[in-house]
């Protein structure tokens, strides 16, 4: 077996996301230390949707990019929904801005799973979202799974789909949570729950407005 010259050092470990391209592996030790961080959201003023997660998982706290892991299917929904007109790498978060689109989440800290946020982090993530609503002023605000909507906002009986809620002005839809770990939804039952918000978008938007995308004023990224 050939051996590595004494100096040379291992290329960091890659799998291949949903997309197939190939994503440099955290390793145990980066994931370690991204337990607790924040990252910044992708925003700006007038955005048609504002799509709000849970919290950073640890490969996107320590990657700086959301919905970084290979199996979480956020990505490939949002294109097969219609939303971009190719997938986009969580590289390229920053393109989504083009498309009237952003990201946040409803608690800051990076975990491992969801289910490791108490109550009160959710709840205490309301108010702070509410200010940023009222700040950015998107037109929906999207809650990335329906349990964390229920126990954030009080409504035990909230489903899937269009909400009579509003927040800072922001029409509230929920959409399926895009975890790899959520057996409940297939990638083509997500896909089809994303469609079902981006047609709404576009009755909003109308013939006159396009979906391609453009450069907006005030475009900018907010921790």
């Amino acid at each position: 077996m050939p051996r590595r010259p004494p100096n040379a050092v291992a290329a960091a470990p890659a799998c291949q996301d949903r997309g197939g391209s190939l994503v440099r592996v955290p390793t145990r030790d980066e994931l370690l230390a991204a337990h607790g961080r924040a990252i910044p959201d992708v925003i700006a003023d007038d955005l048609a949707v504002l799509f709000c997660g849970i919290n950073p998982g640890l490969w996107s706290a320590a990657t700086g990019r959301h919905f970084a892991r290979p199996g979480n299917r956020f990505w490939p929904a949002l294109h097969r929904g219609g939303f971009t007109p190719r997938q986009l790498h969580p590289d390229e978060q920053e393109k989504l801005l083009g498309y009237g689109l952003g990201i946040t989440n409803l608690a800051a800290r990076g975990t491992a799973r969801a289910d490791e946020l108490t109550a009160t982090e959710l709840t205490e993530g309301v108010a702070i979202l509410a200010d940023k609503i009222a700040r950015y002023r998107p037109r929906w605000l999207a809650v990335l799974g329906v349990g964390a909507y229920r126990t954030a906002f009080g409504r035990r009986d909230a489903t899937v789909g269009a909400q009579d809620d509003r927040i800072g002005g922001a029409q509230v839809w929920i959409l399926p949570n895009p975890s790899g770990l959520n057996a409940h939804y297939t990638l083509d039952r997500l896909a089809a729950e994303f469609a079902a918000l981006r047609e709404a978008v576009d009755r909003w938007r109308g013939p006159a407005r396009q979906r391609s995308p453009r450069r907006r004023s005030g475009a900018r990224r907010r921790p």
